[in-house]
């Protein structure tokens, strides 16, 4: 199933035209229902978890959880998407260099905890942004190039603390109908790519086909949602 979609490719300048020309279809406008479900399980009884946005775009997520306490670190390539989204918010924000990034900007918000950096996420690390208590990956994984899946794993679990709880958003459909992206990303793929290192639940799975990927051509789709946590290494740190 895979291998239709494994050589399909987009540059970083076709998502900033995407932006610039408003074809954004990806976004949405209201919180995920998936992210509101789940949101006990993620948070497991914690205040003030740092959140890691992946390819954050203007998600209306992000203040949704800051308003609730909680700390956001996005990046985003579009600097439009990221100004977009604290104008869309009401919220002002000072924008400064990352100095361990040449050329990337951070955008931090005033009123709440959210830094947003427009940089090529994989020019990020916890060296830039620490590690987080809980990850949000709607739109992420299955929006980069499928060839840079374990690049991208590798990236994910670097940023994770111990009790990181990752919450991951895939989508199942019939490959031979649609080039992507969203790219399918089936769960043996989730596996291969977390298992090692995490361990990985299915929390869900429904049919969200719509008209608009109907006009894709695809006759049906299914989204999963996955929580994603660091095993633990029972032997480590043993004080003698």
């Amino acid at each position: 199933m895979l291998a239709q979609q494994a050589d399909r490719v987009m540059a970083l300048g076709e998502w900033e035209e995407r932006w610039q020309e408003d074809r954004i279809g990806f976004h949405q406008p209201h919180v995920h229902k998936m992210l509101e479900s789940h949101i006990d399980k993620v948070l497991a009884g914690r205040t003030g978890v740092r959140f890691f946005f992946p390819l954050c775009g203007k998600a209306v997520d992000m203040k949704w959880l800051a308003d609730m306490g909680h700390s956001v670190v996005g990046v985003e390539i579009s600097e439009k998407a990221i100004k977009q989204f604290f104008e869309d918010n009401n919220m002002t924000y000072n924008e400064e260099p990352v100095p361990a990034l040449p050329g990337a900007k951070v955008f931090k918000g005033s009123e709440r905890n959210i830094s947003l950096y427009q940089s090529d996420l994989y020019n990020f690390s916890s060296a830039i942004g620490g590690q987080f208590g809980a990850i949000w990956d709607r739109g992420s994984l299955v929006a980069i190039n499928p060839r840079d899946r374990e690049k991208y794993a590798a990236l994910i679990i670097s940023l994770m603390a111990k009790d990181c709880r990752y919450l991951l958003d895939t989508m199942l459909y019939n490959p031979e109908l649609y080039e992507g992206p969203p790219f399918l990303v089936p769960d043996d793929q989730v596996n291969s790519l977390f298992g090692k290192s995490c361990d990985v639940e299915l929390l869900e799975s429904f049919d969200s086909l719509t008209d608009r990927q109907r006009g894709w051509g695809l006759d049906y789709l299914d989204e999963r949602v996955h929580l994603i946590t660091p095993k633990e290494h029972l032997n480590t740190h043993v004080q003698v």
